[in-house]
């Protein structure tokens, strides 16, 4: 067929080639990031990766395994050990290969992930389930933010374990608030986003600072029985194992949905000496600097004299460098620390609803934005203010086995394929998606009351093993390789090299 000249022309031969070839309209308009956008991994990568890692929620809750004695019940090391492990499952087998092809095509996450679950697939998977699950992250965002305005503004107890009306209030303006700013004026959040996280990172360094003096004097043995004292009902101190599976599992789970987002940053690197480099620095250096510091302010804490009488309370006790903050700072500068830290979370709770925005935009065109964030945006509220986003560990178990089987086979997909980009996949891709579900499956059993250690790794484990399976049985869809400057379907899709 001969097109005609002139734009309208174009556009209408190009409407022609993608119902002839079969493919979606959102992957027929795809088009990669070029070279001349990319930028050094110091730049992008990494400053966006660790400021994923400096939000307190997450160092927050790495010292919180609810066992007498928490992640210290064995001592400083075996925490830190533990976080080390972490970090380098989450750089080498989430970040580093889904980098690696977003860097070679330069084409989002809703695109490369059309090859693992096709092109009828992948309206779903992962570009539809990304977006549903900004929404957990939201209510995350939105509980914990919260909570850090009602201590600074209401002097709400920081021991608390249930959760004040005046919190409630606020999480319910902080929800719709991230939210239309989400879909509005990300565009000025942004613009202040960047030097925001240098807020929780200052408060580690200074809290640290101010604890570091009592690490010489913590005992493991000690901590152990004062938590038993204080909460009778905190379960058996972990084995060394149990802390690093606690420490794993959280780190891991935390980690899912940005390990696939991986593909996204990836198309910002100029080659794959930046996908290294700015996921070791971004990811693993952040992991182990953030949390590492949480878990020593915590023992230094508890390592100073006449710390205990005012970190513990009848069945509570401060288990996390964001619970010691008053013990450490004193009323009066906790309040400005929590107000400062709420702040620095906002942007990430607009960045949700926006990342959400989009998902829904790319895979549902015909519904309008405010109606799909608007309706998100009241599930995350809900989630908040029940108190059910307060489990962190419960939240991060479902994202990795929502997304660690979704790393897994795209890592495999793409090994198999001589390490290319083998294309969009005619329909639904049934090695994919089996690896999904089978996955799915392993990754949840903790949320449904069967022990699994390490249940996120497994997850991705089991996705990837399930999807080399298949495709060695013959199971994948045919590839559908295109151009996606052209919209053609060459014999195989090309790759952005970048000098």
């Amino acid at each position: 067929m001969e097109c005609n000249t002139g734009w309208q022309g174009k556009r209408d031969c190009c409407k022609e080639r993608t119902m002839s070839n079969g493919l979606p309209d959102y992957i027929a308009a795809a088009r990669p990031n070029p070279p001349d956008n990319r930028a050094p991994w110091y730049k992008n990568t990494a400053p966006a990766y660790a400021g994923i890692f400096l939000w307190f929620v997450f160092w927050l809750g790495a010292t919180q395994a609810p066992n007498a004695g928490g992640v210290l019940s064995h001592g400083i090391w075996a925490p830190i050990v533990s976080l080390l492990l972490a970090a380098l499952l989450c750089h080498t087998f989430y970040y580093v290969i889904l980098g690696i092809m977003g860097q070679k095509t330069g084409l989002p996450l809703y695109i490369v992930g059309t090859s693992t679950f096709g092109a009828t697939g992948g309206f779903i998977m992962p570009g539809f389930l990304m977006g549903v699950l900004q929404f957990g992250w939201l209510g995350v965002n939105t509980y914990f933010s919260s909570d850090a305005l009602s201590k600074a503004i209401f002097s709400s107890d920081a021991l608390s374990k249930t959760i004040p009306v005046n919190a409630k209030i606020i999480m319910v303006v902080w929800g719709a608030a991230a939210a239309f700013v989400g879909l509005k004026g990300i565009q000025y959040v942004a613009r202040v986003a960047t030097y925001l996280p240098l807020i929780p990172l200052i408060t580690l360094i200074v809290l640290f600072l101010a604890t570091v003096g009592g690490l010489g004097s913590f005992d493991a043995s000690e901590f152990v029985a004062l938590h038993k004292t204080a909460v009778p009902t905190a379960p058996t101190a972990l084995s060394s194992f149990g802390v690093v599976a606690f420490i794993v599992t959280y780190v891991v789970g935390f980690f899912a949905t940005a390990g696939a987002a991986g593909v996204d940053f990836g198309t910002n690197s100029r080659d794959e000496r930046d996908v290294h480099m700015g996921g070791f620095v971004g990811i693993a250096v952040a992991i182990i600097v953030t949390a590492g510091l949480a878990t020593l302010i915590l023992a230094g804490a508890y390592g100073k004299a006449g710390i205990a009488a005012v970190t513990t309370e009848e069945g509570k006790m401060a288990m996390s460098a964001y619970d010691v903050i008053p013990a450490v700072l004193g009323t009066g500068l906790s309040k400005v620390v929590y107000l400062l830290l709420a702040i620095a979370a906002f942007p990430a709770a607009c960045f949700s609803a926006f990342v959400a925005a989009n998902s829904f935009k790319a895979t549902l065109p015909k519904v309008n934005p405010f109606v799909s964030v608007g309706i998100g945006a009241v599930a995350a509220i809900i989630i908040a203010v029940m108190g059910w986003a307060a489990d962190l560990t419960m939240v991060f178990n479902i994202i990795g086995a929502s997304f660690g089987p979704i790393c897994g086979a795209m890592a495999v997909d793409y090994m198999l394929n001589k390490c290319r980009w083998a294309g969009p996949r005619k329909g639904f891709n049934p090695a994919g998606w089996l690896a999904w579900g089978f996955g799915f499956v392993i990754g949840i059993m903790p949320n449904l009351g069967i022990p699994l250690p390490m249940a996120p790794v497994w997850a991705m484990v089991a996705g990837a093993v399930v999807y080399w399976i298949a495709a060695k049985a013959g199971m994948e869809s045919e590839p559908m390789p295109f151009s996606p400057e052209t919209g053609e379907v060459p014999p195989r899709a090309p790759e952005v090299q970048v000098d």
